[in-house]
């Protein structure tokens, strides 16, 4: 999420560019300012314009940019340039599927196969959830999309369930062929640091003798590894995992440039955070003003028989800011999901709800820390609740219909309204 202009003179670090203000999630900064981050860390894909702030001792020294670990057995330079002139995600799905087979597998020899459907399964959420675009030239989404409908798989499935899945279903010629495009060039041209791609066959074999002392050699349909790169790729797993991640966050934000939170979007989250504080907030407004009307369903909504809808999907915004979520009934947050709401419809009530809940809010405590959540739509919270409903519905509509045009164009879609749906 890009940083608003006045949050710049709050950053107290020189040695971040301003390229890097989207990625930042909590440093240096006054309380009131951390509606705009999210976290209290920097995640790995940050470190390379970090210089000594929060790091891990052991892994500073290495990650800056192009830099990776030194090893006396094989030219680590070499691998640092291979994202270099990258037009696809292939090579780094590629080479992330290569070291988690041989560090959580074991395995010093691996399939195209195998390498191709941890590709797969490691792709599928940015793709499926988070609607993030590879650009036109790149096919693997593109496959994963029809390995979706092929195999009727959820979209949020997990990632080693996945993976047995499309392991068990190579025999399907229509599977097999799915996969097969991405064994026709990816295996060889991921080697070009070491050997000039002339032809298929001519990679393979100069790779048979590890020439240039390459990562791997290739013999059919299958990789082993050069027995000089399995040290070095299994004591710096973390470090090379993080930097093909941070690379290919450098590459996909280019295509997605009005994404927010892209770096975190490119694996499926362990567990999203909680919305306690939140439905707490929502609670102590009905207690004293009675039920909130769902917006969709007209119903009224009493303490605890709500759910908490995300008005923009989370799998968009990603983030649990207040401005952004409202009590739904139960069954219409369900039916909703990921899908957007008519702003034509939904967007004034939405608004009106807001504004009240917010107003009551602050005045009867205006040092609610939650209430600095609205810090992103405007600059004071106190002046905020001065707006007309017709003003504030107005800053409602200029920050959620750019959203949801962006949205829309990553290829969310519309809801149906709950009466069309019964």
């Amino acid at each position: 999420m890009y940083l608003p202009y006045r949050v710049f003179p709050y950053i107290r670090s020189m040695y971040l560019p301003y390229r890097v203000f989207p990625y930042i999630r909590s440093m240096y900064l006054p309380y009131r300012v951390f509606p705009y981050i999210r976290s209290m860390y920097l995640p790995y894909r940050v470190f390379p314009y970090i210089r000594g702030m929060y790091l891990p001792y052991h892994v500073f020294p290495y990650i800056r940019g192009m830099y990776l670990p030194y090893d006396q057995n094989i030219d680590a330079k070499v691998l640092a340039q291979i994202y270099k002139n990258t037009t696809a995600t292939y090579k780094f799905y590629w080479f992330a599927s290569i070291l988690d087979i041989l560090v959580k597998e074991g395995k010093t020899s691996m399939s195209f196969w195998e390498i191709i459907i941890g590709m797969i399964a490691e792709a599928w959420y940015p793709v499926h959830y988070f609607r993030i675009s590879f650009g036109k030239s790149d096919s693997l989404s593109g496959q994963i999309i029809q390995l979706q409908q092929a195999l009727n798989l959820p979209i949020d499935s997990d990632k080693e369930l996945l993976k047995r899945n499309l392991a068990n279903n190579l025999n399907r010629p229509e599977i097999k062929s799915l996969l097969n495009v991405f064994t026709i060039n990816v295996p060889y041209r991921f080697l070009s640091p070491w050997i000039n791609h002339i032809t298929n066959n001519q990679v393979e074999a100069q790779s048979q003798t590890f020439h240039n002392n390459c990562m791997y050699a290739i013999k059919g349909e299958h990789i082993h590894v050069n027995p000089l790169w399995l040290p070095y790729l299994r004591d710096n797993y973390v470090i090379l995992k993080e930097f093909t991640f941070w690379n290919l966050t450098l590459f996909l934000q280019k295509r997605n440039p009005n994404v927010p939170d892209l770096s975190s979007k490119l694996v499926k989250p362990i567990q999203r955070d909680s919305l306690l504080k939140q439905r707490r907030y929502w609670d102590n407004f009905i207690e004293v003003n009675g039920p909130i009307r769902c917006i969709y369903t007209g119903r009224p909504l009493d303490k605890n028989l709500y759910a908490i809808d995300h008005f923009i999907p989370w799998s968009f915004v990603s983030h649990n800011l207040l401005w952004n979520l409202l009590p739904v009934d139960p069954g219409v947050n369900s039916a909703k999901s990921n899908d957007l709401p008519r702003l034509d419809i939904f967007l004034k009530p939405f608004a009106q709800v807001h504004n009240k809940v917010l107003k009551t809010a602050y005045y009867n405590n205006p040092n609610n820390k939650l209430l600095e959540d609205y810090l992103v739509l405007y600059d004071s919270v106190s002046e905020l609740v001065k707006l007309s409903q017709d003003d504030f519905y107005r800053l409602y509509k200029k920050t959620f219909s750019p959203l949801v045009q962006i949205a829309e164009n990553m290829g969310f879609k519309y809801w149906k309204t709950y009466n069309d749906q019964h």
